[in-house]
Protein backbone atom coordinates (compact mmCIF):
# COMPACT_ATOMS: atom_id res chain seq x y z
CA UNK A 1 0.00 0.00 0.00
CA UNK A 2 1.45 3.49 -1.09
CA UNK A 3 1.21 6.58 0.72
CA UNK A 4 -1.62 8.55 0.66
CA UNK A 5 -1.37 12.65 0.93
CA UNK A 6 -4.14 14.46 1.62
CA UNK A 7 -4.86 18.65 2.99
CA UNK A 8 -6.52 18.85 6.12
CA UNK A 9 -8.32 21.57 6.68
CA UNK A 10 -9.75 22.04 11.13
CA UNK A 11 -10.09 23.95 14.00
CA UNK A 12 -10.48 23.31 17.20
CA UNK A 13 -12.52 23.97 20.43
CA UNK A 14 -12.04 24.10 23.94
CA UNK A 15 -15.40 22.64 25.56
CA UNK A 16 -16.52 21.80 29.11
CA UNK A 17 -17.50 18.48 29.86
CA UNK A 18 -20.87 19.71 30.47
CA UNK A 19 -21.49 21.63 27.14
CA UNK A 20 -24.60 20.10 24.99
CA UNK A 21 -23.42 19.52 21.59
CA UNK A 22 -25.16 22.45 19.30
CA UNK A 23 -27.72 21.63 16.88
CA UNK A 24 -26.02 22.55 12.97
CA UNK A 25 -29.21 22.13 11.46
CA UNK A 26 -29.41 26.00 12.62
CA UNK A 27 -26.44 26.72 9.95
CA UNK A 28 -28.06 27.94 6.39
CA UNK A 29 -26.56 25.16 4.13
CA UNK A 30 -26.76 21.88 6.63
CA UNK A 31 -29.93 19.60 5.55
CA UNK A 32 -29.26 17.46 7.84
CA UNK A 33 -26.86 15.73 10.59
CA UNK A 34 -25.73 11.94 10.26
CA UNK A 35 -26.16 9.55 13.27
CA UNK A 36 -23.32 10.29 15.55
CA UNK A 37 -20.68 7.18 15.30
CA UNK A 38 -18.21 6.54 18.05
CA UNK A 39 -14.57 6.09 17.82
CA UNK A 40 -11.81 4.75 20.47
CA UNK A 41 -8.78 5.89 18.68
CA UNK A 42 -4.98 5.43 20.68
CA UNK A 43 -2.37 7.58 18.95
CA UNK A 44 1.38 7.32 20.10
CA UNK A 45 3.32 10.57 19.04
CA UNK A 46 6.91 10.06 17.89
CA UNK A 47 10.02 13.03 17.94
CA UNK A 48 13.45 13.16 18.90
CA UNK A 49 14.62 14.05 22.30
CA UNK A 50 14.96 17.68 21.12
CA UNK A 51 11.53 17.79 20.12
CA UNK A 52 12.48 18.85 17.10
CA UNK A 53 9.48 18.26 15.00
CA UNK A 54 7.36 19.80 17.58
CA UNK A 55 9.54 23.14 16.89
CA UNK A 56 8.61 23.06 13.45
CA UNK A 57 5.23 22.12 14.12
CA UNK A 58 5.21 18.95 12.45
CA UNK A 59 3.28 16.00 14.21
CA UNK A 60 4.09 11.91 13.65
CA UNK A 61 1.84 9.82 15.52
CA UNK A 62 0.68 5.89 14.90
CA UNK A 63 -3.42 5.38 15.35
CA UNK A 64 -5.28 2.72 15.88
CA UNK A 65 -9.01 2.80 15.22
CA UNK A 66 -11.22 4.92 13.39
CA UNK A 67 -11.68 5.16 9.88
CA UNK A 68 -7.94 5.73 9.09
CA UNK A 69 -5.55 3.76 11.29
CA UNK A 70 -1.87 4.13 10.64
CA UNK A 71 0.83 6.29 10.31
CA UNK A 72 0.27 10.00 9.98
CA UNK A 73 2.39 12.81 9.15
CA UNK A 74 1.07 16.39 9.66
CA UNK A 75 3.00 19.32 8.28
CA UNK A 76 2.10 22.94 8.56
CA UNK A 77 0.41 24.38 5.03
CA UNK A 78 -1.25 27.23 5.90
CA UNK A 79 -3.93 29.00 8.12
CA UNK A 80 -6.16 26.22 9.73
CA UNK A 81 -4.31 23.65 7.06
CA UNK A 82 -2.34 20.90 7.02
CA UNK A 83 -0.81 18.36 4.68
CA UNK A 84 -1.48 14.83 5.99
CA UNK A 85 0.45 12.23 5.00
CA UNK A 86 -0.64 8.21 5.60
CA UNK A 87 1.24 5.14 5.53
CA UNK A 88 0.02 1.53 6.57
CA UNK A 89 0.47 0.37 10.04
CA UNK A 90 3.41 -1.68 9.98
CA UNK A 91 5.68 -2.43 13.44
CA UNK A 92 4.31 -0.37 16.39
CA UNK A 93 7.85 1.00 17.22
CA UNK A 94 9.19 1.41 13.94
CA UNK A 95 8.53 4.38 11.97
CA UNK A 96 8.10 3.72 8.05
CA UNK A 97 11.01 4.45 5.96
CA UNK A 98 9.10 6.21 3.76
CA UNK A 99 8.31 8.85 6.46
CA UNK A 100 11.42 9.15 8.44
CA UNK A 101 13.07 9.72 5.27
CA UNK A 102 10.73 12.45 4.66
CA UNK A 103 11.08 13.89 7.92
CA UNK A 104 14.97 13.91 7.53
CA UNK A 105 14.89 17.71 6.70
CA UNK A 106 14.14 18.22 10.05
CA UNK A 107 15.36 15.38 12.77
CA UNK A 108 18.70 15.47 10.80
CA UNK A 109 19.19 11.42 11.58
CA UNK A 110 18.55 11.73 15.35
CA UNK A 111 16.78 8.77 16.95
CA UNK A 112 12.70 8.98 16.62
CA UNK A 113 11.41 8.00 19.47
CA UNK A 114 7.45 7.87 21.70
CA UNK A 115 7.25 10.57 23.25
CA UNK A 116 3.41 10.83 24.10
CA UNK A 117 0.39 8.36 24.51
CA UNK A 118 -3.18 9.58 23.71
CA UNK A 119 -6.53 8.03 24.02
CA UNK A 120 -9.74 10.02 22.47
CA UNK A 121 -13.08 8.55 22.64
CA UNK A 122 -14.36 10.38 19.86
CA UNK A 123 -17.99 10.94 18.80
CA UNK A 124 -18.15 12.10 14.89
CA UNK A 125 -21.44 14.63 13.57
CA UNK A 126 -21.46 14.67 9.79
CA UNK A 127 -22.71 17.28 8.85
CA UNK A 128 -24.30 17.40 5.39
CA UNK A 129 -26.10 19.36 2.40
CA UNK A 130 -27.73 19.45 -0.30
CA UNK A 131 -27.68 16.04 -2.37
CA UNK A 132 -26.67 14.47 1.10
CA UNK A 133 -22.79 16.26 -0.03
CA UNK A 134 -20.45 15.81 3.55
CA UNK A 135 -19.82 19.84 3.84
CA UNK A 136 -17.95 19.20 7.58
CA UNK A 137 -17.09 16.21 10.25
CA UNK A 138 -17.91 17.48 14.03
CA UNK A 139 -15.71 15.71 16.54
CA UNK A 140 -16.73 15.99 20.43
CA UNK A 141 -13.29 13.99 21.96
CA UNK A 142 -12.77 13.54 25.20
CA UNK A 143 -9.17 13.04 25.80
CA UNK A 144 -6.46 11.12 27.94
CA UNK A 145 -3.16 11.98 27.38
CA UNK A 146 0.17 11.01 28.79
CA UNK A 147 3.42 13.07 28.27
CA UNK A 148 6.28 10.30 28.03
CA UNK A 149 9.45 12.42 27.33
CA UNK A 150 11.01 15.08 28.96
CA UNK A 151 9.12 14.52 31.48
CA UNK A 152 5.78 12.02 32.83
CA UNK A 153 2.58 14.53 32.86
CA UNK A 154 -1.11 13.11 32.30
CA UNK A 155 -3.69 15.68 30.94
CA UNK A 156 -7.20 15.12 30.33
CA UNK A 157 -9.86 17.33 28.53
CA UNK A 158 -12.57 17.70 26.05
CA UNK A 159 -12.17 18.86 23.15
CA UNK A 160 -14.64 20.25 20.07
CA UNK A 161 -12.60 19.61 16.18
CA UNK A 162 -14.29 20.90 13.25
CA UNK A 163 -12.89 19.48 10.09
CA UNK A 164 -14.08 21.49 6.78
CA UNK A 165 -14.89 18.34 3.67
CA UNK A 166 -16.97 19.82 0.91
CA UNK A 167 -18.17 22.96 3.17
CA UNK A 168 -16.77 26.41 1.87
CA UNK A 169 -15.50 28.83 4.16
CA UNK A 170 -18.49 30.03 4.95
CA UNK A 171 -19.71 27.05 6.72
CA UNK A 172 -16.46 27.30 8.96
CA UNK A 173 -17.49 30.62 10.18
CA UNK A 174 -20.93 29.76 10.49
CA UNK A 175 -19.93 26.56 12.71
CA UNK A 176 -17.45 28.76 14.65
CA UNK A 177 -20.24 31.19 15.24
CA UNK A 178 -22.53 28.78 16.98
CA UNK A 179 -19.82 26.72 18.94
CA UNK A 180 -19.19 30.25 20.58
CA UNK A 181 -22.73 30.87 21.21
CA UNK A 182 -22.49 27.35 23.01
CA UNK A 183 -19.77 28.73 25.55
CA UNK A 184 -16.72 27.10 23.58
CA UNK A 185 -13.98 29.04 22.54
CA UNK A 186 -11.01 28.62 19.55
CA UNK A 187 -8.29 26.45 21.35
CA UNK A 188 -4.94 27.67 22.81
CA UNK A 189 -3.68 24.09 21.36
CA UNK A 190 -3.05 23.80 18.16
CA UNK A 191 -3.06 20.04 18.14
CA UNK A 192 -3.55 17.26 21.05
CA UNK A 193 0.32 16.80 21.07
CA UNK A 194 0.61 20.63 21.98
CA UNK A 195 -2.20 20.32 25.14
CA UNK A 196 -0.37 17.45 25.73
CA UNK A 197 2.52 19.03 26.79
CA UNK A 198 1.10 22.45 27.59
CA UNK A 199 4.26 24.49 29.28
CA UNK A 200 6.69 22.14 27.74
CA UNK A 201 6.31 22.44 23.98
CA UNK A 202 8.66 23.65 22.75
CA UNK A 203 8.59 27.51 20.97
CA UNK A 204 7.90 27.58 16.94
CA UNK A 205 10.28 28.43 14.54
CA UNK A 206 10.27 32.01 14.49
CA UNK A 207 8.40 34.12 12.07
CA UNK A 208 10.46 36.18 9.51
CA UNK A 209 10.58 39.85 10.74
CA UNK A 210 8.24 42.33 8.93
CA UNK A 211 9.42 44.67 6.46
CA UNK A 212 8.79 48.36 6.09
CA UNK A 213 9.69 50.95 3.86
CA UNK A 214 11.60 52.80 7.07
CA UNK A 215 12.26 49.80 8.74
CA UNK A 216 15.88 48.59 9.46
CA UNK A 217 17.84 47.12 6.58
CA UNK A 218 18.42 44.25 8.71
CA UNK A 219 14.76 43.16 8.30
CA UNK A 220 14.47 43.79 4.81
CA UNK A 221 17.63 41.47 4.14
CA UNK A 222 16.68 38.83 7.22
CA UNK A 223 12.90 38.56 5.59
CA UNK A 224 13.91 37.21 2.01
CA UNK A 225 16.59 34.93 4.07
CA UNK A 226 14.09 33.26 6.34
CA UNK A 227 12.02 32.59 3.43
CA UNK A 228 14.33 30.94 1.09
CA UNK A 229 15.31 28.86 4.22
CA UNK A 230 11.57 28.14 4.80
CA UNK A 231 11.67 26.83 0.85
CA UNK A 232 15.17 24.74 0.87
CA UNK A 233 13.40 22.90 4.11
CA UNK A 234 10.27 22.71 1.97
CA UNK A 235 11.96 21.30 -1.13
CA UNK A 236 13.92 18.88 0.91
CA UNK A 237 11.32 16.16 0.77
CA UNK A 238 10.24 16.32 -2.78
CA UNK A 239 14.27 16.18 -4.05
CA UNK A 240 13.94 12.93 -2.58
CA UNK A 241 11.12 11.94 -4.10
CA UNK A 242 12.30 12.96 -7.35
CA UNK A 243 9.18 15.57 -7.93
CA UNK A 244 9.73 17.34 -11.23
CA UNK A 245 11.70 20.62 -11.00
CA UNK A 246 12.63 20.23 -7.21
CA UNK A 247 16.05 20.31 -7.92
CA UNK A 248 15.98 23.30 -9.87
CA UNK A 249 14.11 25.31 -7.34
CA UNK A 250 16.33 23.79 -4.40
CA UNK A 251 19.20 25.19 -6.21
CA UNK A 252 17.67 28.26 -7.30
CA UNK A 253 16.93 29.13 -3.48
CA UNK A 254 20.37 27.95 -2.55
CA UNK A 255 22.36 30.20 -5.05
CA UNK A 256 19.69 32.75 -3.99
CA UNK A 257 20.63 32.79 -0.35
CA UNK A 258 24.11 32.35 -1.47
CA UNK A 259 23.75 35.97 -3.58
CA UNK A 260 22.06 38.01 -0.75
CA UNK A 261 24.57 37.06 1.95
CA UNK A 262 27.63 38.48 -0.95
CA UNK A 263 25.54 41.62 -1.53
CA UNK A 264 24.34 42.45 1.76
CA UNK A 265 27.46 40.39 3.66
CA UNK A 266 28.44 43.91 5.02
CA UNK A 267 25.48 44.18 7.22
CA UNK A 268 26.34 40.40 9.42
CA UNK A 269 29.59 39.49 11.05
CA UNK A 270 31.81 38.49 8.47
CA UNK A 271 33.66 35.62 10.03
CA UNK A 272 29.84 33.68 10.48
CA UNK A 273 28.69 34.81 6.80
CA UNK A 274 32.01 33.52 5.11
CA UNK A 275 31.96 29.86 6.00
CA UNK A 276 27.73 29.86 5.18
CA UNK A 277 28.77 31.09 1.88
CA UNK A 278 31.24 28.50 1.30
CA UNK A 279 28.65 25.45 2.00
CA UNK A 280 25.98 27.13 0.09
CA UNK A 281 28.66 26.97 -2.90
CA UNK A 282 29.09 23.56 -2.29
CA UNK A 283 25.31 22.80 -1.92
CA UNK A 284 24.62 24.35 -5.24
CA UNK A 285 27.18 22.80 -6.58
CA UNK A 286 26.14 18.88 -5.78
CA UNK A 287 22.14 20.19 -6.56
CA UNK A 288 23.92 21.66 -10.02
CA UNK A 289 25.31 18.36 -11.23
CA UNK A 290 21.73 17.00 -11.05
CA UNK A 291 19.61 20.22 -12.42
CA UNK A 292 22.53 20.42 -15.54
CA UNK A 293 22.46 16.84 -16.50
CA UNK A 294 18.86 17.37 -16.74
CA UNK A 295 19.11 20.42 -18.72
CA UNK A 296 21.26 19.08 -21.09
CA UNK A 297 19.10 16.02 -21.45
CA UNK A 298 15.48 17.65 -22.17
CA UNK A 299 17.70 20.04 -24.50
CA UNK A 300 19.22 17.78 -26.78
CA UNK A 301 16.05 15.36 -26.72
CA UNK A 302 14.65 18.34 -28.75
CA UNK A 303 17.10 18.87 -31.02
CA UNK A 304 16.92 15.14 -31.78
CA UNK A 305 13.06 15.20 -31.45
CA UNK A 306 13.17 17.82 -34.18
CA UNK A 307 14.99 15.37 -36.61
CA UNK A 308 13.14 13.70 -39.24
CA UNK A 309 13.75 9.43 -38.77
CA UNK A 310 15.37 9.24 -41.83
CA UNK A 311 18.12 11.36 -41.27
CA UNK A 312 18.92 10.31 -37.58
CA UNK A 313 20.48 6.70 -37.22
CA UNK A 314 19.56 4.56 -34.43
CA UNK A 315 22.98 4.07 -33.06
CA UNK A 316 24.69 7.63 -32.69
CA UNK A 317 20.83 8.89 -31.21
CA UNK A 318 20.82 5.86 -28.49
CA UNK A 319 24.67 6.65 -27.22
CA UNK A 320 23.36 10.40 -26.72
CA UNK A 321 20.13 9.60 -25.08
CA UNK A 322 22.25 6.73 -22.80
CA UNK A 323 24.64 8.91 -21.97
CA UNK A 324 22.60 12.01 -20.91
CA UNK A 325 20.11 9.59 -18.57
CA UNK A 326 23.46 8.24 -17.24
CA UNK A 327 24.95 11.51 -16.17
CA UNK A 328 21.74 12.66 -15.15
CA UNK A 329 20.95 9.13 -12.89
CA UNK A 330 24.62 9.87 -11.31
CA UNK A 331 24.21 13.01 -10.33
CA UNK A 332 20.71 12.73 -8.95
CA UNK A 333 21.93 9.75 -6.57
CA UNK A 334 25.02 11.94 -5.63
CA UNK A 335 22.76 14.50 -4.93
CA UNK A 336 20.60 12.10 -2.22
CA UNK A 337 23.95 10.33 -0.41
CA UNK A 338 24.32 14.46 0.17
CA UNK A 339 21.31 14.88 1.32
CA UNK A 340 22.02 12.24 3.98
CA UNK A 341 25.15 13.62 5.16
CA UNK A 342 26.20 15.36 8.48
CA UNK A 343 27.86 18.10 6.17
CA UNK A 344 24.03 18.78 4.79
CA UNK A 345 22.70 19.25 8.24
CA UNK A 346 25.11 20.99 9.80
CA UNK A 347 24.53 23.61 7.05
CA UNK A 348 20.36 23.35 7.55
CA UNK A 349 21.49 23.90 11.58
CA UNK A 350 23.94 27.24 10.30
CA UNK A 351 21.15 28.63 8.53
CA UNK A 352 17.93 28.32 11.15
CA UNK A 353 20.84 29.60 13.43
CA UNK A 354 22.03 32.71 11.22
CA UNK A 355 17.95 32.89 10.58
CA UNK A 356 17.11 33.23 15.03
CA UNK A 357 20.10 35.07 15.87
CA UNK A 358 21.11 36.61 13.07
CA UNK A 359 24.87 38.79 13.55
CA UNK A 360 23.55 42.30 12.59
CA UNK A 361 26.09 45.09 12.17
CA UNK A 362 25.51 48.56 13.63
CA UNK A 363 24.77 49.31 9.47
CA UNK A 364 22.34 46.91 9.32
CA UNK A 365 20.38 48.49 12.02
CA UNK A 366 20.30 51.37 9.77
CA UNK A 367 17.16 53.21 7.01
CA UNK A 368 16.81 50.00 4.40
CA UNK A 369 16.59 52.64 1.90
CA UNK A 370 19.75 54.34 1.72
CA UNK A 371 21.41 51.35 3.06
CA UNK A 372 20.34 48.63 0.63
CA UNK A 373 20.81 51.10 -2.08
CA UNK A 374 24.17 51.48 -1.91
CA UNK A 375 24.96 47.64 -1.78
CA UNK A 376 23.17 46.68 -4.90
CA UNK A 377 24.80 49.54 -6.49
CA UNK A 378 27.61 47.60 -5.98
CA UNK A 379 26.28 44.37 -7.70
CA UNK A 380 25.26 46.60 -10.92
CA UNK A 381 28.97 47.74 -10.87
CA UNK A 382 30.00 44.52 -10.47
CA UNK A 383 28.03 43.37 -13.64
CA UNK A 384 29.31 46.16 -15.64
CA UNK A 385 32.73 45.41 -15.23
CA UNK A 386 31.96 41.57 -16.15
CA UNK A 387 30.14 43.27 -19.20
CA UNK A 388 33.54 45.30 -20.39
CA UNK A 389 35.48 41.86 -19.98
CA UNK A 390 33.42 40.29 -22.07
CA UNK A 391 33.39 43.20 -24.89
CA UNK A 392 37.13 42.81 -24.73
CA UNK A 393 36.92 39.27 -25.17
CA UNK A 394 37.09 36.78 -27.98
CA UNK A 395 38.15 33.61 -29.48
CA UNK A 396 37.95 30.54 -26.24
CA UNK A 397 37.97 33.73 -23.64
CA UNK A 398 34.71 34.79 -25.10
CA UNK A 399 32.30 32.09 -24.06
CA UNK A 400 33.67 32.00 -20.47
CA UNK A 401 32.85 35.62 -19.98
CA UNK A 402 29.55 35.95 -21.40
CA UNK A 403 28.87 33.19 -18.20
CA UNK A 404 30.76 35.19 -15.79
CA UNK A 405 28.18 37.87 -17.03
CA UNK A 406 25.12 36.10 -16.23
CA UNK A 407 26.54 34.84 -13.11
CA UNK A 408 26.58 38.68 -12.54
CA UNK A 409 23.60 39.68 -13.92
CA UNK A 410 21.67 36.69 -12.07
CA UNK A 411 23.38 38.03 -8.46
CA UNK A 412 22.43 41.57 -9.17
CA UNK A 413 18.41 40.27 -9.94
CA UNK A 414 18.02 38.51 -6.59
CA UNK A 415 20.05 41.40 -4.86
CA UNK A 416 16.93 43.58 -6.61
CA UNK A 417 14.11 40.78 -5.85
CA UNK A 418 14.87 41.67 -2.01
CA UNK A 419 14.41 45.30 -2.07
CA UNK A 420 11.15 45.24 -4.17
CA UNK A 421 8.96 45.67 -0.91
CA UNK A 422 10.97 48.88 0.36
CA UNK A 423 12.11 50.32 -3.02
CA UNK A 424 8.76 49.31 -5.29
CA UNK A 425 9.00 49.50 -8.62
CA UNK A 426 12.25 50.84 -9.23
CA UNK A 427 14.04 47.40 -7.58
CA UNK A 428 10.94 45.22 -9.57
CA UNK A 429 12.17 46.64 -13.12
CA UNK A 430 15.82 46.19 -12.36
CA UNK A 431 15.33 42.62 -11.25
CA UNK A 432 13.45 42.30 -14.88
CA UNK A 433 16.12 43.49 -16.26
CA UNK A 434 18.62 41.63 -14.37
CA UNK A 435 16.74 38.34 -15.22
CA UNK A 436 16.20 38.90 -19.03
CA UNK A 437 20.25 39.12 -19.23
CA UNK A 438 20.52 35.80 -17.30
CA UNK A 439 17.39 34.10 -19.39
CA UNK A 440 19.44 34.92 -22.40
CA UNK A 441 22.87 34.05 -21.22
CA UNK A 442 21.55 31.07 -19.67
CA UNK A 443 20.20 29.72 -23.30
CA UNK A 444 23.55 30.45 -24.41
CA UNK A 445 25.91 28.51 -21.67
CA UNK A 446 23.72 25.69 -22.22
CA UNK A 447 24.43 25.65 -25.82
CA UNK A 448 28.33 26.12 -25.05
CA UNK A 449 28.26 22.74 -22.59
CA UNK A 450 26.10 20.75 -25.01
CA UNK A 451 28.58 21.48 -27.74
CA UNK A 452 31.30 20.39 -25.50
CA UNK A 453 29.08 17.10 -24.73
CA UNK A 454 28.20 15.83 -28.04
CA UNK A 455 32.02 16.70 -29.13
CA UNK A 456 32.87 14.05 -26.43
CA UNK A 457 30.63 11.67 -27.24
CA UNK A 458 31.65 11.71 -30.59
CA UNK A 459 35.09 11.42 -29.70
CA UNK A 460 34.53 8.34 -27.53
CA UNK A 461 32.14 6.18 -29.71
CA UNK A 462 34.00 7.68 -33.36
CA UNK A 463 31.06 9.15 -34.76
CA UNK A 464 31.68 11.52 -37.62
CA UNK A 465 30.93 15.04 -37.42
CA UNK A 466 30.74 15.90 -40.81
CA UNK A 467 28.01 17.77 -42.29
CA UNK A 468 24.90 15.63 -42.65
CA UNK A 469 25.78 13.18 -39.88
CA UNK A 470 24.25 12.79 -36.64
CA UNK A 471 26.79 14.47 -34.49
CA UNK A 472 27.40 16.80 -37.07
CA UNK A 473 23.73 18.13 -37.16
CA UNK A 474 22.95 18.17 -33.50
CA UNK A 475 26.40 20.35 -32.74
CA UNK A 476 25.28 22.57 -36.11
CA UNK A 477 21.84 23.31 -34.37
CA UNK A 478 23.60 24.05 -31.20
CA UNK A 479 26.22 26.61 -32.31
CA UNK A 480 23.27 27.66 -34.06
CA UNK A 481 21.31 28.52 -30.86
CA UNK A 482 24.75 29.62 -29.28
CA UNK A 483 25.02 32.65 -32.04
CA UNK A 484 21.20 33.35 -31.99
CA UNK A 485 21.17 33.17 -28.09
CA UNK A 486 24.51 35.65 -28.00
CA UNK A 487 23.37 38.02 -30.70
CA UNK A 488 19.91 38.44 -28.13
CA UNK A 489 21.85 39.19 -25.94
CA UNK A 490 24.54 42.37 -27.74
CA UNK A 491 20.89 43.62 -28.46
CA UNK A 492 19.71 43.45 -24.91
CA UNK A 493 23.26 44.89 -23.61
CA UNK A 494 23.04 47.72 -25.79
CA UNK A 495 19.16 48.52 -25.17
CA UNK A 496 19.40 47.85 -20.85
CA UNK A 497 19.98 50.96 -18.74
CA UNK A 498 20.52 49.25 -14.81
CA UNK A 499 19.73 52.05 -13.23
CA UNK A 500 21.13 52.65 -9.39
CA UNK A 501 18.22 53.06 -6.76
Amino acid sequence: MSNQESLETERKYEATLEMPVPDFRSIEGVESVAAPVEHELEAVYFDTDDLALARHRVTLRRRTGGEDSGWHVKLPAGTDSRLEIHAPLGQPETVPEELSERLLVFTRLATLRPVARVHTRRTVYRLRGADHATLADFADDFVTATALHPAQLERQWREWEVELLHGDQALFDSVEGLLSESGAKPSAYASKLAHTFGTAWPPAVPTPPKVRKKGPAGDTVMSYVAERIAEITALDSAVRQGTDDSVHQMRSATRRLRSILSVYGKLFDADVVAPLKTELKWLSGILGRARDAEVLRARIADVLNAQPDELLPGPAAAKVTEELDSSYNFGYRELLRTMGNSRYFRLLDALETFRDDPPLKAKAKKKARPVTAKLSANAIKRLRRSQKAANKSSGAKHDPALHRVRKDAKRLRHAAEVLETVHGKPAAKLARRAQEMQKVLGEHQDSVIAQLVLRRLARETGGSMADGSTFGRLLAAEEQRAADSGARYEKLAKKSRLKPL
